[in-house]
């Protein structure tokens, strides 16, 4: 937004900036129930595009459902733990993770 007089003379100090937050997330295919783990900065908008077939990589598993997430303050750190649940490759860690 512009900063006008009106804003300038208020009792803002500052600029004031939102930060979105990380969010490492885990869709699991209806087709097949196979999961999927990424992260994204605008949850709805990925997995819509995930169950378009905008996304190469699971296109082929359309539909998707959100099954579990997860929000971090910085991309370093969803980064970090979208790569420790992919490093365990192991269907049991997410599912611990789901509460199943």
């Amino acid at each position: 937004l512009p900063v006008t007089q009106e804003v300038a003379s208020s009792t803002l100090v500052g600029p004031v900036f939102f930060e979105m937050p990380y969010i490492v997330y885990i869709m699991q295919s209806v087709k097949d129930n196979r999961y999927y783990i990424g992260q994204t900065t605008n949850l709805r908008l990925r997995i819509s595009e995930h169950n378009r077939g905008r996304v190469r990589s699971t296109k082929s598993r359309t539909p998707w459902k959100l099954v579990y997430y997860e929000t971090f303050a910085s991309r370093k750190k969803a980064r970090q733990r979208e790569q420790k649940i992919k490093a365990r490759k192991s269907r049991e860690y997410i599912e611990s993770l789901l509460g199943r």
